[in-house]
């Protein structure tokens, strides 16, 4: 299964980086390091969630919802700018996936990336719906239809964050209140793990984000 770093470097994932970027009128580099910190923090938030009944019942409808449909057709999406109906819908997807904690997410990547709070909520509203598409067509291609099966679902995409401080980047992201500082300490221990292995799921965005290559 390709992780969710993989779908962002490839093809694909420039393709959908600069038409985000173009639509939400940002620049591509910051755009990209947003969605390189933001995705998986949202596929973090979507597997707690997806441990309970409720929170798996949930996320199992949003999926149905959303087919992958949207993945077919990226430059007509982009072309002119992502319609009113994409970004509403991913105002509710973010609403559902985070809750009370969306703010408080999108502070913290926008101190990380440069960029005001605003412009990155207007970045994960335009991506949201491409998010749920690729997750929508991979738990039809791997017949997910119970909670165990979404959170392998979720755990594979989320690749190779599978040590302890990678995961605990991703937690500290959704805790963290706004406070980005709370996050460094993590981020320099997930940098110094992924440079003696070389790589890493964070590692290279991590070198972007703090400026430690």
């Amino acid at each position: 299964m390709e992780g969710i770093l993989d779908l962002l470097n490839s093809p694909m994932g420039k393709t959908i980086i600069s038409g985000v970027a173009g639509s939400t009128g940002q620049d591509s580099n910051k755009t990209g390091s947003v969605l390189t910190m933001a995705l998986p923090v949202l596929m973090k938030a979507m597997e707690r969630n997806a441990t309970t009944p409720q929170g798996a019942e949930g996320l199992m409808g949003a999926l149905n919802k959303h087919d992958g449909g949207i993945l077919n057709n990226l430059d007509d999406l982009f072309s002119g700018g992502v319609n009113k109906e994409v970004v509403d819908d991913g105002g509710k997807i973010l609403g559902h996936i985070l809750g009370s904690k969306q703010q408080g997410v999108q502070q913290v990547l926008g101190q990380k990336a440069g960029m005001d709070v605003g412009a990155v909520g207007n970045i994960l509203q335009t991506a949201a719906p491409i998010l749920m598409g690729l997750l929508g067509k991979q738990s039809r291609q791997s017949e997910v239809n119970n909670s165990g099966g979404l959170e392998s679902l979720l755990g594979g995409m989320l690749g190779g964050s599978k040590t302890q401080n990678e995961q605990n980047f991703l937690e500290k992201i959704l805790d963290a209140d706004g406070d980005g500082s709370v996050i460094d300490d993590v981020a320099d221990m997930v940098l110094g793990a992924s440079q003696k292995k070389s790589g890493g799921l964070l590692g290279g965005l991590l070198g972007g984000l703090f400026g430690k290559k």
